[in-house]
């Protein structure tokens, strides 16, 4: 597989599609050297089932560990660290990962517990997780998706769980989009499998997945964004983080260039447009805010539209690190702990902002 080109292919048997996008794509020539230690790095955002729309399919892994144990690699790995406020090993569990890790003999290696490592990222100084210096080979493995700050969330967002928690956290005060184009120039991805399944496209920690049935694989992780952007609707420049990391030398942000290969008949169904995120966002005032929260927030705010409550609440909500040690009147977080109305956690989870700000908005339209 030459590194501009991008694989594609449609069905239902997830596991058997894998195994037959890496025996096109020559994975196992790709890789080389039979005893490299190669990480397999899923996106296990919180504890939800694949179904859901936030998290990799297993099927997707199972058939990468099929075919890497088929094809004589040995040393493998599983690794991640899921998002602010949840525990990885919950969302390992939650994921079903355990089986196919039982029966492939595939340690898993949570990120959360290590120790951060500093490192030159093309002149942006980023701390990553130590074991990441221990990869030989990195296959990812995102889940194509909508993100409430970013648009999209695919192959090079999908390194951040490779970062550890306080990282994460700084990650948003640096604006999001120059940390992750710098984190990519100190962490290479070899080689991209996209969950394109039934990635929910308004909000990375799912809830209203949209079914494609499709798995996408790449070598330049630049190029995958690039062509998702193209795929949900998106310019390339809406996403400022792939066009960074494309000046930065990570990649090609020119889908111009992309030789897409369909595997099978065709390249499924195009993707609805969505932009339910920006509707919802009028209602925030965010500054700095992390993904858990502010991901938690959105379909908190969309369960009150669709009850016709959104309408009747005329204050703006505040969310964020920026609101740290100010006041205000309503706020969502433990940054604003200083607001006359505010509703404690680090992150709130959705069902607990749903009944605050319902109970907020009820108490004042009488």
């Amino acid at each position: 597989m030459e590194r501009n080109q991008i694989y594609i292919i449609c069905g239902t048997e997830y596991q058997k599609m894998t195994e037959e996008l890496l025996e096109e794509s020559k994975l196992a020539a790709l890789i080389g050297d039979r005893k490299k230690r190669i990480a397999i790095k899923p996106n296990l955002v919180s504890a939800s089932d694949p179904s859901n729309g936030a998290t990799t399919h297993r099927e997707i892994l199972a058939g990468i560990m099929e075919y890497l144990r088929r094809n004589g690699f040995q040393n493998l790995v599983l690794t991640e660290g899921s998002w602010v406020g949840e525990k990885t090993e919950d969302v390992f569990q939650a994921c079903g990962y355990q089986e196919i890790c039982e029966k492939y003999q595939v340690p898993f290696h949570d990120t959360q517990k290590d120790r951060g490592v500093s490192a030159d990222c093309c002149g942006m100084e980023l701390n990553i997780c130590s074991s990441v210096r221990e990869i030989d080979f990195l296959i990812n493995v995102p889940v194509l998706k909508g993100h409430c700050q970013t648009k999209i969330t695919c192959a090079l967002k999908n390194m951040k769980g490779l970062i550890p928690n306080s990282e994460k956290r700084r990650f948003h005060s640096l604006g999001l989009h120059k940390p992750i184009a710098h984190l990519n120039t100190a962490i290479r991805q070899d080689f991209i499998v996209v969950d394109n399944i039934c990635g929910d496209l308004d909000f990375e920690d799912g809830g209203n997945p949209v079914v494609m049935n499709r798995i996408l694989a790449g070598r330049d992780p630049v190029l995958i964004d690039a062509y998702v952007c193209h795929m949900m609707h998106y310019k390339v420049s809406d996403v400022p983080y792939v066009e960074l990391a494309g000046q930065l030398g990570v990649g090609c942000s020119d889908i111009a260039k992309a030789d897409i290969r369909i595997c099978g008949k065709n390249a499924g169904e195009q993707l609805p447009r969505s932009r339910k995120v920006v509707e919802l966002a009028d209602a925030v005032e965010e500054v700095e805010s992390c993904s858990a929260c502010y991901g938690c927030l959105l379909p908190a705010l969309d369960r009150l539209k669709e009850e016709g409550l959104l309408e009747k609440l005329h204050e703006k909500i505040c969310i964020g690190q920026g609101f740290r040690k100010k006041e205000g009147e309503l706020g969502i977080g433990h940054c604003t702990k200083k607001f006359r109305c505010h509703l404690e956690g680090c992150p709130p989870l959705e069902g607990e902002i749903y009944d605050f700000l319902k109970n907020y908005i009820l108490e004042h339209d009488r």
